[in-house]
């Protein structure tokens, strides 16, 4: 998947367990909890959507991980594999 498709994932699957999100307004750089007020249900929510989107096994190790937007993506596409 190129970046670009990650981070609509990634966003797709934000915006399922936050409906009331402006996702043009998420800012990439902040962490999802700051900005979002999501709490450790809503994250791990997001970790499933994310997976159930792209496919990649996301250990309970590396959610920290993906705590913003700039830090799923850029994980992302390491474990993704190359972009097509």
């Amino acid at each position: 998947m190129t970046r670009e498709e990650l981070r609509a994932a990634v966003l797709d699957a934000l915006g399922e367990i936050a409906p009331e999100v402006d996702l043009a307004a998420v800012d990439p750089g902040t962490s999802f909890r700051e900005q979002l007020d999501l709490d450790s249900m809503d994250l791990l929510n997001l970790v499933i959507g994310i997976h159930a989107r792209t496919g990649v096994e996301i250990p309970e190790a590396d959610y920290p991980k993906l705590a913003s937007l700039d830090g799923a993506v850029a994980y992302l596409a390491v474990r993704a594999g190359p972009a097509r």
